[in-house]
């Protein structure tokens, strides 16, 4: 990409546990979404101090105690780290427009995603459309679209938002109901701060772009069936790594509950490689690789065992002992 393009901006959240989410997602912009900037929302102290000696280029670090209004801490304690985390989503792109000027337009990224392509692909869709906020669909293959009353129809994953009047009244709307209601549970239509997504094509219509290039944004939810589609031809923009889990210093857990198929597969190989280069920093800085160990508690010993019998993948991804 020629250096005379503007710099993208984008923002993602997290604290420890995912730093080599964060990391990873990071290594994909640097190949694959020059020039950028990456502004990252601290979830804690530790993560900040973490990122701060690490040093990764093209990143703004954000304390997360420089974004909690009053408002937030008056809801902080009675929701979960995760159900904060969504929260606060709709709140980054306010932090990164009150401290660049020159940031005409923000997207935020879960620190899940990492691309295989440049993200221009799906940003271009938004300046063609003559919009002012660009949103993505779950895109779910058939056999899943049981999650759509769950989950919804859209996708936080990847959401542009501009520094417009049109932008940030969407911007606005969407943050005020996040403070009134945010919880990981399904009520009245809701659920986290994704299922609010669902009305914006309503609401605002005018205003709101839907990306029309599904087969780009992928997941668990939908790889499988893309790769049939496209005869095995798979050319993402962005893969979204929803459920993969560091479970020790040499075992990943890659996905739970959907079939990826060996197209798939080759995705999360390469997602490997960046976790490996990821681990090898960790290391180098002295900094221990977050992991949440497995843990079956008596009353779910069944589920673990359908889980298996349903042939849950699980990579054994020895690096550390390289």
């Amino acid at each position: 990409m020629s250096s005379n393009n503007p710099v993208e901006h984008f923002v993602t959240l997290f604290d420890s546990n995912f730093l080599p989410m964060g990391m990873a997602l990071h290594d994909s912009l640097m190949t694959h979404g020059q020039p950028f900037h990456l502004w990252i929302l601290c979830m804690d102290q530790i993560v900040e101090g973490q990122l701060g000696r690490i040093s990764l280029p093209h990143v703004t670090l954000v304390p997360l105690r420089d974004v909690e209004t009053r408002a937030l801490l008056d809801v902080k304690p009675a929701r979960t780290r995760g159900e904060y985390c969504w929260t606060l989503t709709p709140f980054t792109f306010t932090a990164v427009f009150d401290r660049d000027a020159s940031a005409t337009r923000v997207t935020y990224l879960d620190s899940d995603v990492f691309f295989f392509a440049s993200p221009q692909i799906l940003l271009r869709e938004l300046e063609d459309a003559g919009k002012h906020v660009l949103i993505t669909e779950h895109a779910y293959a058939p056999e899943y679209n049981k999650w759509l009353t769950l989950s919804g129809r859209f996708c936080v994953q990847f959401l542009t938002i501009k520094r417009t009047a049109e932008a940030q009244k969407v911007m606005r709307w969407w943050q005020e109901r996040c403070v009134e209601w945010c919880f990981s549970r399904s009520e009245e239509g809701k659920f986290g701060d994704q299922k609010y997504l669902d009305s914006w094509p309503e609401l605002f219509g005018g205003e709101v772009h839907i990306v029309r290039q599904t087969e780009k944004t992928l997941a668990p939810w939908n790889v499988k069936y893309f790769a049939k589609k496209l005869h095995g031809r798979l050319d993402p923009v962005f893969y979204h790594f929803h459920s993969l889990t560091i479970e020790g210093p040499d075992k990943v857990h890659l996905y739970r509950n959907y079939k990826i198929g060996k197209e798939g597969l080759r995705l999360y190989d390469v997602y490997l490689e960046a976790f490996r280069r990821c681990f090898d920093t960790l290391k180098k800085f002295g900094i221990a690789i977050p992991y949440k160990p497995e843990v079956v508690q008596p009353a779910n010993i069944w589920q673990m065992i359908i889980r298996r019998l349903r042939k849950t993948r699980t990579m054994e991804y020895r690096t550390m002992n390289k």
